[in-house]
């Protein structure tokens, strides 16, 4: 199988509806179980890193987080509700991990009371992991070689040059452009269609 073959399967792989995933997982598919947890780990990964954590800390969330997401998904009542799940989750162990390094505010009276800054900055960063989220679903939710010209384009790290690009999409190179308008039109209504904003 070619890279662009495997690229391809894994994106399509990615695109499992949640309801999909979840009942699979529940009929023990390790496939399934890889399918989310390849879905979802930029999600997960990226609350704790906003927060600040060090990349170890952040490894021990995730880790925790998906044992949590073991044994939590049988009460998952709407497999939907699976992203707002995870973001809250992760969000309660950053929390907590934070109130153990003591970042909190202590008075006499209550000892736990949360740093106002803090609690600004939770809801700053839920907002920005929802928003992420729906990008990255609204691109998987792109015909295959949409979704792979966005990624190439857009967040590959250095930038490629639309000769590369044409090459591996196995178009010509003035047309880059044209499709590209396309493509991104697509992910407009995705985006829309999902609560961009």
């Amino acid at each position: 199988m070619s890279v662009a073959a495997a690229k391809t399967a894994r994106a399509e792989e990615g695109a499992w509806s949640d309801e999909r995933l979840v009942r699979e997982c529940l009929d023990a598919s390790e496939e399934a179980w890889s399918a989310l947890i390849d879905k979802y780990k930029n999600l997960i990964f990226s609350i704790p890193i906003k927060y600040e954590f060090s990349r170890e800390d952040a490894s021990d969330i995730f880790q925790s987080v998906c044992a949590e997401l073991l044994s939590g998904l049988p009460k998952l009542r709407e497999p939907r509700a699976l992203p707002k799940w995870l973001i809250q989750t992760t969000s309660r162990k950053c929390f907590h991990w934070r109130r153990r390094e003591r970042h909190y505010i202590s008075t006499d009276e209550d000892r736990d009371i949360p740093n106002p800054a803090v609690i600004a900055r939770a809801e700053e960063v839920i907002y920005e992991v929802q928003q992420e989220q729906i990008l990255r679903d609204s691109i998987s939710a792109l015909p295959p070689r949409c979704a792979r010209m966005i990624q190439m384009l857009f967040f590959d790290s250095p930038a490629r040059p639309y000769s590369e690009i044409a090459k591996q999409l196995g178009l010509a190179t003035g047309s880059i452009g044209f499709i590209r308008g396309r493509c991104l039109e697509k992910l407009k209504k995705q985006l829309l269609s999902r609560g961009w904003k």
